[in-house]
């Protein structure tokens, strides 16, 4: 099996997905948020709120290519598409973008700790889906639909990579 990647907004499940294809294949999973926090020292949420964005990214940008090194199925923070850097090293991959409704990321998210969604997360959430869909559609191979269980968004993926297989 070929690496792959998952990016989407947050709350559209690429770290579950991620553990769950890994679970499948017998390999492992890497998530970027983990790499940055391991590196920093704190929680992705926290140093993105001490450090502010851009410092944020290029951290980000620096767990994508350790994750690209060291995993087989890797999920990344949502933000990653935002460097220019991160989408080349994205399309060079087998990358899947998970999305799903505004209201489904929302119900998921609930009270997480989520700080680029603010006091309006409505608001932010549709801000950030039209910043990051054209980057999103740049680097995948195919938008899945991840509004279902876990079963089903697994096999949506598992059947596209036969079908592009053959």
């Amino acid at each position: 099996m070929t690496r792959l990647v998952l990016v989407g907004l947050p709350g559209t499940g690429k770290t579950t997905v991620a553990r769950a294809l890994a679970d499948l294949w017998g390999v492992d999973a890497v998530d970027t948020d983990d790499l940055l926090s391991q590196a920093v020292g704190q929680a992705a949420p926290e140093y993105l709120r001490e450090h502010g964005e851009e410092r944020f990214r290029l951290r980000e940008l620096e767990a994508l290519v350790a994750a690209l090194d060291s995993g087989e199925v890797v999920s990344t923070g949502g933000g990653v598409v935002t460097l220019d850097e991160a989408r080349r090293a994205l399309a060079a991959t087998v990358t899947y973008w998970l999305d799903c409704s505004d209201e489904e990321i929302l119900a998921r998210v609930g009270e997480g700790d989520r700080p680029l969604l603010g006091a309006d997360p409505a608001g932010s959430l549709a801000h950030l889906r039209a910043q990051r869909e054209p980057w999103y559609r740049e680097v995948s191979r195919a938008r899945i639909d991840s509004s279902g269980t876990l079963d089903e968004v697994v096999a949506l993926i598992l059947d596209d990579i036969e079908r592009s297989a053959v």
